[in-house]
């Protein structure tokens, strides 16, 4: 065993600068690529407009946007490279980060961009994405696992594109989209997906289920809207856990496997506990509403919903909490994968090394090395052997993290990642 911690994120994001993804489309929507490019950039304008002066505020921090302070760091291979390489990062998975072709813009900066009814521009658009991601990901091969996109609007094409993303090596798998009450897709227990669970499956690219990615349009009530979106964010996200168990998805595919992102973890050993109860009822039960409402989509399922997640799912911890720490235990330190969430400004970046200590340094150096790197390394398949040489001269120390570290020595700056902010060391729900 090596001196060095091989640290993985499992939750990093990227996107090519906006003009960039022109190239990726199919001629025959460049030109309404540029109208709509000159909208996005107006929109910009607009919203920089209405936030000049404002310190805390969507557009720097990193809501409903893609903030100012990320820069080119979504998209510059070399400095991404280097910052990663500084932070004491040596590989990573990368999320979608930047607006993608066609996407429409908000309404107001307190909205969720409306739904585009022009089905074909959209998919087009995940698609460019799909292909400068892969150009992104092959400058760095051995240190990146891209995560592709599919549409819920078009599952012939998804399943050709989980084919796709897996011949060029997208082994970061696939990002399921949300699909909110207010969203013109069928919910994702629905029967028409089960062709894209299969692909997944078949060509063995996780499920990734990412945080923010499933809220329903919260309106313009400012700032009501914005203080509702933070407190339910994550639950939205949550709730495709339950959405898929229970429709029989990983049942069906057994050798799925399916990732809850940056949705905390507190949440997870009473969520399963509930579900195991409703299971229970819902299937041995004999004449309450549980079962009435709920016998016939349990009854063919073999597993309680506890014994399902064991098999099949996984969480991105992204900045993992020093309270939440002890819960891994619980939860089997075996299926979470810690995440610097690069390069948002509530990541760990560049205190990643500070983080690492302050929320590892009481805890056993073979959970750490599982959550740090064996866990990512074995579901996005990494080649932990290739990446040592590189780690053992910018990771840190499996001592350096084992070392505590006082509040009183992170900086200000940091405290803005909820791993480093004393406020923030309470038990998340």
């Amino acid at each position: 065993m090596g001196e060095h911690h091989v640290i993985i994120s499992a939750d990093s994001h990227c996107g090519a600068d906006l003009r960039e993804y022109k190239g990726y489309l199919e001629t025959k929507f460049h030109n309404d690529f540029d109208e709509w490019a000159d909208a996005i950039e107006a929109d910009q304008v607009r919203m920089d407009e209405l936030f000049a002066g404002l310190e805390k505020s969507p557009r720097n921090v990193g809501i409903g946007g893609d903030p100012e302070l990320d820069a080119d760091r979504n998209f510059s291979s070399s400095r991404r490279l280097r910052e990663q390489e500084e932070d004491g990062v040596v590989a990573t998975v990368l999320f979608p980060n930047t607006t993608p072709p066609f996407a429409p813009p908000a309404a107001s900066p307190f909205e969720a961009p409306p739904y585009s009814d022009d089905f074909e521009k959209r998919w087009a658009g995940l698609k460019a994405h799909n292909r400068w991601l892969a150009d992104f990901v092959s400058e760095a091969p051995e240190r990146r696992a891209g995560v592709a996109q599919i549409f819920l609007g078009d599952v012939e094409a998804s399943v050709a594109e989980v084919e796709w993303a897996a011949d060029q090596g997208l082994r970061g798998g696939i990002l399921v989209p949300g699909a909110p009450p207010d969203s013109p897709f069928e919910p994702l227990y629905s029967p028409t997906y089960e062709p894209i669970w299969a692909a997944a499956a078949d060509f063995e690219m996780p499920l990734n289920h990412h945080s923010g990615g499933a809220t329903p349009d919260f309106g313009s009530y400012f700032p009501a809207s914005l203080a509702v979106f933070m407190i339910e964010v994550t639950w939205w996200s949550q709730r495709a856990l339950w959405h898929l168990m229970f429709s029989g998805v990983f049942e069906r595919n057994q050798n799925l496997q399916f990732v809850n992102t940056e949705t905390g973890t507190a949440w997870l050993p009473d969520t399963l506990e509930k579900l195991d109860s409703f299971y229970e009822r819902m299937k041995y039960g004999k004449y309450g509403s549980e079962t009435i409402f709920g016998g016939m989509a349990v009854e063919k399922l073999s597993l309680k919903p506890s014994e399902y997640w064991q098999r099949q799912c996984h969480i991105g911890a992204s900045f993992l909490r020093p309270t939440e720490v002890e819960l891994c235990k619980e939860i089997g330190t075996d299926k979470i994968m810690w995440g610097s969430d690069y390069p948002h400004t509530e990541g760990s970046y560049p205190y990643t090394r500070e983080h690492l200590r302050l929320t590892f340094a009481d805890f056993p150096e073979e959970d750490t090395t599982k959550i740090l790197t064996d866990n990512a390394a074995r579901l996005y398949k990494f080649d932990v052997e290739s990446l040592k040489p590189l780690a053992e001269s910018i990771c840190p120390t499996k001592a350096e993290v084992a070392t505590p570290i006082d509040y009183a020595e992170i900086a200000e700056d940091a405290k803005g990642c909820p791993g480093m902010n004393p406020l923030n060391q309470v038990q998340q729900v």
